[in-house]
């Protein structure tokens, strides 16, 4: 597998911006190992971790817990009476279940709080996206394949408790 530059400064990116604290890629000759903040999984070698910097190299006895990340603030669209429903982490969104298959939801699609409303894919590796919440799409705000920011804004939904008990046909 051969990684261009801009291959390994999205994996950062994405790693970056995600709640893993460790991640390894190994395939053929390639050893990819990223770790936030010195942070080494027990069992795995600080050296053989690949853990490179100016500093000599620490002995880690016990890792300190990972703390949350905070939560990102992203200047969201505001809708009276609406509620969004947020990207849970940095990927690419996608409306449907595979190419060619139909959306998850349209604009008028009465979901459950555990109905999925899309996918986010990060590196071959597809997280549903739930609703959260019951009650009707209202907005699809991003695009089918488009690249997302974790907290960013995917739909506007119609809670059945808002007034009206939600928006479009029933």
């Amino acid at each position: 597998m051969d990684l261009t530059d801009d291959d390994v400064l999205e994996i950062l990116n994405l790693i970056e911006q995600s709640h893993f604290d460790f991640f390894r890629l190994e395939s053929g000759d390639l050893n990819l190992t990223v770790s936030k903040g010195g942070y080494v999984p027990a069992g795995v070698d600080a050296a053989a971790a690949g853990a490179r910097s100016e500093a000599p190299l620490e002995t880690i006895s016990e890792p300190e817990p990972a703390s949350p990340l905070p939560p990102i603030e992203i200047e969201a669209p505001e809708r009276e009476g609406l509620m969004p429903i947020n990207a849970t982490m940095v990927g690419t969104f996608y409306r449907a279940p595979e190419p060619g298959a139909a959306p998850f939801v349209e604009v008028g699609s009465r979901v459950d709080a555990d109905a999925t409303v899309g996918l986010v894919e990060v590196m071959k590796v597809f997280t549903s996206v739930p609703a959260g919440i019951t009650g009707t799409i209202a907005e699809i705000v991003v695009s089918n394949a488009q690249f997302v920011e974790r907290g960013e804004v995917l739909f506007f939904i119609a809670p059945d408790d808002a007034p009206g008990g939600g928006v479009g046909p029933e």
